[in-house]
């Protein structure tokens, strides 16, 4: 059995749901007016990741606690008018999972075998955020548990 690779730890919340604001034509502002729409309800983004297409449209997927996406969704509706979008999807009941360093910068290979192990565990990412410390995905919240076993296998968890 290979050695595990040590990270810091685990992040992860199970009780999330997920909102897609999804082929917004690409201009400044979009995120701002979403984020912002949200924080002036009191509503907090736990996961947020933004990609323009090969249109030149604007995805944008992010997760609020569960017990919040109607007002979520009510805020992102309230600004349909200005961003105009194809679609406003969302998932009631998403996990987010997170592992975090240090020094992930310095240590090619984490991502690929985090999203391994899940695809091992036959897990689907919904969406991936990464930063210098983190590497976080959301995933359906049925196979929260596995994934937890999973990382739990190739990550030597503290």
């Amino acid at each position: 059995m290979p050695e595990k690779i040590k990270v810091g730890g685990v992040i992860q919340n199970d009780q999330l749901a997920s909102v897609s604001v999804l082929a917004v034509k690409d201009r400044p502002g979009i995120a701002a007016a979403v984020l912002d729409a949200l924080g002036q309800r009191g509503l907090n983004t736990q996961f947020v990741v933004q990609v323009i297409d090969h249109q030149d449209h604007n995805q944008m997927v992010m997760c609020v606690d569960r017990g919040d996406l109607s007002a979520c969704l009510d805020a992102i509706e309230a600004l349909r008018p200005e961003l105009q979008p194809a679609a406003v999807e969302s998932r009631a009941e998403v996990a987010s999972i997170a592992i975090f360093g240090p020094d992930f910068r310095e240590r090619p290979g984490i991502a690929g075998a985090m999203f391994g192990a899940l695809a091992d565990a036959a897990i689907n990412i919904l969406a991936v955020s990464t930063s210098i410390s983190t590497i976080s995905c959301v995933i359906e919240d049925q196979c929260f548990d596995r994934a937890v076993e999973a990382l739990g296998r190739v990550f030597a968890l503290p």
